[in-house]
């Protein structure tokens, strides 16, 4: 196929984008499937194949390099099963939990705010239906919209709208009565039988298990790898030479045992985290690098805007929204910029990526503000990554539950001399007068301010005072007893708990969201899809084609795929009797970004034919320059653009496409 000098422009958007064409893709090309199929399956657990694991491995290796390597932070591989008392403490066994409802008939268990947002965008969309806006969007599931009479093409009151719009936008902010009350007040059903639905019953998540040979210690499989950086502090803190801020982080499983798992990847019950814990000085969360993303305009979705009933978002720079207080802090506003740049790095469209700040009630228990990056998909907006202010909550309560001090000791550079009302006690009158309650009256006067001592000494220089304790007993207090007297201090060391910044990754989310953006289908043929990942992160980066499965081809086929494997290029061949424009086809299904066609011109001249997936653009070079192009292709130190001004365009009699 000839070519001009110059990349060929491509229309991805000539043919809507097509989920059920995708998810055949997805399973004819292996990239996952359900696991135990042969079985029967179970719902929310899934294999990758082989194009999927090595998408999601070059995501992880991205994101190592990213985060850790880039932020110098300290990797961790802690364990899955985590005794209960961990998650006693942190408080996951009391609220790590979503409310459930029952079909009334079929006893059928379904998330209730899920049951609410799927009917409410039904009946939305029908309405759009109706007036003639617009068909379904894709996120309407239409065996459910068909088995729903509420969802039928009726046109709804205006102020119907507007209320299920306003309800849709705060949904996150409900509590499970308040889920109920919806369900009655818009008689919500189960929209597989349209059967009435219970009240909403909250269900931990976590996947209950026990240690040991007679299971006396009951444990967990743990639903976030969290837990095990803030275990490790001190021996991280010592590792880091006793300096914050510092970060750990972590990949790994974790477990959840969701209620109704319905949408693939995005719903799962065993999935791949990648969290990192940032432990930072609570008196100063700025961030050193923050100068270096200030300037970065990102679009918010902030948690006033929700409460109102409102989904606007606002662009806006890292920068201002850290000035405004919108988001909390320098450090906070710093991972929300990074985890944006890592989106857009492995493919990510900017423009279907938000950050929506998490209302009050939705608030893990731990958080003191959280934004998550939504990424926009056929089901809508879905949380990928959380970024959260733990403040001081795990460690604090850890600490108190073992005994063992998780804490800063910062040797101060000039020692605080401080001078304040300290109590003296005579422990002999005070034993000898108030007996058993003298550990009361203590308690009493050493929980007083500093004006509180003030006064308390002014009474005592007059004789006598009387002070109250939480049950309502007076006693009187002498300067026989007690004396309040002002002391100087000398504090050199600053003995402090760290605040933590989280930000958490469901990386299945991001990858099968990732692969959604990515697809598409050929102009001239929409039977040929194609998945358009950047070289970063594709399965296999170059596809090597040799034009028969030729004897005389071996040699070079050979050599090409060494000098490839020298340089780092993950490549396969496919050396099948079919034609060269359907191996390039099936391969463009598969992400392969870069193809290399050896034919007889290649066994005489020693050259190549350098085609790209999406243009599929042909360039021709010598062995050695096509091999040098391709691999700065696949590093990113090149894009096509230059590649077409380093190689001239192929014009020979043989195509492939």
């Amino acid at each position: 196929m000839a070519t001009t000098d110059m990349a060929t422009t491509v229309n991805k958007t000539a043919h809507p984008f097509d989920k059920t064409r995708l998810d055949a893709t997805l399973n004819r090309r292996f990239f996952y499937a359900p696991a135990f199929e042969i079985y029967g399956g179970v719902a929310g657990l899934y294999d990758y194949g082989p194009p999927g694991s090595a998408l999601q491995a070059n995501i992880i290796d991205l994101w190592r390099k990213h985060f850790i390597i880039e932020e110098g932070m300290l990797e961790l591989d802690t364990t899955i099963m985590t005794p209960s008392a961990v998650f006693e403490t942190s408080g996951h066994v009391a609220r790590f939990a979503d409310w459930m409802v029952k079909d009334s008939k079929t006893g059928d268990v379904l998330r209730a705010d899920h049951l609410v947002k799927n009917v409410l965008e039904a009946r939305l969309a029908g309405d759009r239906e109706a007036r003639g806006l617009e068909a379904a969007p894709p996120s309407v599931d239409k065996k459910r919209k068909k088995k729903n009479a509420k969802a039928a093409a009726v046109k709804l009151d205006d102020g119907v709208v507007r209320e299920y719009e306003s309800i849709l936008a705060q949904l996150d902010n409900y509590s499970g009565p308040e889920i109920g009350e919806l369900c009655r007040k818009h008689d919500i059903r189960n929209p597989d039988t349209d059967n009435e639905v219970g009240e909403p019953q909250q269900f931990n998540l976590m996947f209950q298990s026990s240690i040991g040979p007679t299971g006396q210690h009951k444990g967990y499989l743990r639903p976030e790898t969290a837990q095990g950086h803030f275990l490790n502090f001190n021996r991280l803190l010592e590792y880091n030479n006793g300096r914050v801020p510092f970060a750990s982080a972590q990949i790994g499983r974790s477990f959840r045992n969701e209620i109704s798992p319905r949408a693939g990847l995005l719903r799962v019950r065993e999935f791949t985290m990648a969290e990192i814990e940032h432990y930072v000085d609570p008196e100063d969360k700025r961030h050193p690098r923050f100068k270096e993303v200030r300037d970065l305009s990102i679009v918010l979705l902030d948690r006033h805007i929700q409460e109102s009933g409102s989904s606007e978002t606002t662009t806006i720079t890292v920068g201002e929204a850290v000035d405004k207080g919108i988001i909390a802090n320098e450090t906070l506003g710093y991972f929300v910029a990074r985890i944006y740049l890592f989106l857009i790095n492995i493919g990510i469209n900017p423009k279907r990526l938000r950050f929506r700040q998490h209302m009050a009630n939705e608030m893990a228990h731990y958080a003191t503000d959280c934004w998550d990056a939504e990424i926009h998909n056929t089901t809508g907006w879905t949380e990928c990554v959380g970024c959260a202010d733990r403040a001081a909550y795990d460690l604090s309560v850890h600490s108190k539950k073992t005994g063992q001090p998780l804490v800063v000791r910062q040797a101060l550079k000039e020692p605080i001399v401080t001078e304040k009302e300290v109590p003296e006690w005579n422990k002999k009158n005070l034993g000898k007068l108030f007996k058993k309650d003298s550990a009361v009256i203590q308690q009493v006067v050493e929980s007083l301010d500093e004006a509180g001592l003030l006064k308390l000494k002014g009474e005592l220089a007059q004789g006598s005072t009387i002070v109250k304790s939480e049950d309502g007993r007076e006693f009187t207090l002498t300067p026989e007893v007690v004396t309040i007297e002002r002391k100087t201090f000398k504090q050199s060391i600053r003995d402090f708990t760290p605040n933590v910044i989280e930000p958490s990754f469901g990386l299945g989310r991001i990858l099968y969201t990732l692969l959604e953006h990515s697809f598409w289908s050929r102009e001239q043929d929409v039977d040929r899809g194609v998945l358009s990942l950047p070289p970063l992160v594709a399965p296999t980066k170059v596809l090597i084609v040799p034009l028969s499965a030729r004897e005389e081809f071996d040699p070079l086929v050979q050599e090409i795929s060494a000098k490839l494997r020298r340089a780092g290029v993950f490549s396969r061949v496919d050396d099948s009797n079919t034609s060269i424009g359907k191996r390039y086809a099936r391969n463009d299904e598969l992400g392969t970004p870069f193809g290399l066609t050896i034919d007889f011109a290649s066994v005489q001249n020693r050259t190549v034919t350098l085609r790209e997936r999406d243009t599929t653009d042909q360039r021709i070079g010598s062995i050695d320059e096509v091999i040098a192009t391709v691999t700065d292709l696949v590093f990113g130190n090149i894009d096509w653009a230059e590649a077409c001004r380093r190689l001239p365009a192929y014009d020979g009699v043989q195509a492939v496409d």
